[in-house]
């Protein structure tokens, strides 16, 4: 679920990184930056599924709260638990690497428990609540469901919600539309994935190998690039463009089963929502030259594939 888009954006912010430094780059820095970025990205899905899990789970707490009362009414004494025993949610909670995330993690320490409890409440209100609860028994459907409309349109919409995990975690904008595809898998399939893991090995030795490169042939990548840029200053041109084409580059050299027309594409869409509003279409043209330089002269070997 986690798309080699996604892992080129954690690779470009490594590299961002490293480029405002003033001091020079340890060996093994790199990777290590782009671990922490992968680090990040696992905390904040984790905190989402850990927040959602604990919407639902307070319908216990109001149970108790409401029938504690001095004098609760019939409708205290009755609150309707059942989306605290919602059984996709108990196959989360209780799949071992789960528990494993929740030690390392510790989402609880950064919780507003006011706020689930008001999002709870907003969520009794729903029609999408009241029909799940007068389905007698359980059904998969109706598990799922649920706890996919308390994540899309009732915690992702919340302008309250969103500032909260925004001051925890300064990677929700990039992230959010992976955590989406992430949390919305793991309901589906729930026990499908190892939350302390959640880049398979091949993907993460893409983003290591990509890195690495970049790093290591600087001098090739700008012995290509520079020519092209005739009379722009290369001092002057935005970073990030400058990142984006050195990573071009590097994919069109030295990872042959990438087709060229995919790496273009990717940089110019990354270059357009990371860079400025010129950034697609320069990136674009310096690609696209360096692309046609490297086939007339040989020097692009590329896997076929009837398919790509």
């Amino acid at each position: 679920m986690i798309s080699r888009r996604n892992i080129r954006v954690k690779v470009m912010q490594t590299l961002y990184s490293l480029e405002a430094q003033e001091e020079a780059v340890k060996p093994g820095e790199p990777v290590k930056i782009l671990q922490k970025h992968f680090d990040q990205t696992r905390q904040l899905f984790v905190y989402l599924i850990y927040f959602l899990t604990e919407v639902a789970r307070y319908a216990e707490i109001d149970s108790r709260h409401r029938a504690s009362k001095h004098l609760p009414n019939e409708q205290d004494l009755n609150v309707n638990i059942k989306l605290a025993g919602n059984e996709i949610m108990w196959k989360i909670m209780e799949d071992d690497s789960w528990k494993k995330a929740i030690n390392t993690d510790k989402p609880h320490l950064h919780e507003d428990r006011e706020l689930i409890k008001k999002l709870y409440q907003g969520l009794v209100a729903t029609d999408e609540y009241k029909k799940y609860i007068a389905i007698a028994g359980r059904d998969k459907k109706s598990e799922k469901e649920i706890l996919q409309f308390i994540f899309t349109d009732l915690m992702l919409p919340n302008e309250v919600f969103e500032a909260h995990v925004e001051e925890l975690f300064t990677n929700l904008d990039d992230d959010i539309e992976m955590m989406n595809q992430l949390v919305l898998g793991t309901i589906n399939k729930p026990q499908s994935l190892n939350f302390q893991e959640i880049i398979s090995r091949e993907k993460w030795d893409f983003g290591r190998v990509l890195l690495q490169t970049v790093v290591e042939k600087k001098e090739t990548t700008m012995g290509l690039i520079k020519p092209k840029l005739k009379n722009w200053d290369a001092e002057r041109i935005a970073t990030l463009d400058m990142i984006f084409m050195e990573m071009g580059v590097c994919e069109f050299l030295y990872f042959e089963t990438i087709p060229p027309k995919v790496t273009i594409n990717e940089y110019i869409d990354l270059a357009k929502d990371y860079s400025t509003p010129q950034s697609g279409q320069f990136v674009n043209g310096i690609l696209d030259n360096i692309h046609k330089d490297l086939l007339n002269d040989d020097k692009m070997h590329k896997v076929n594939f009837k398919t790509s």
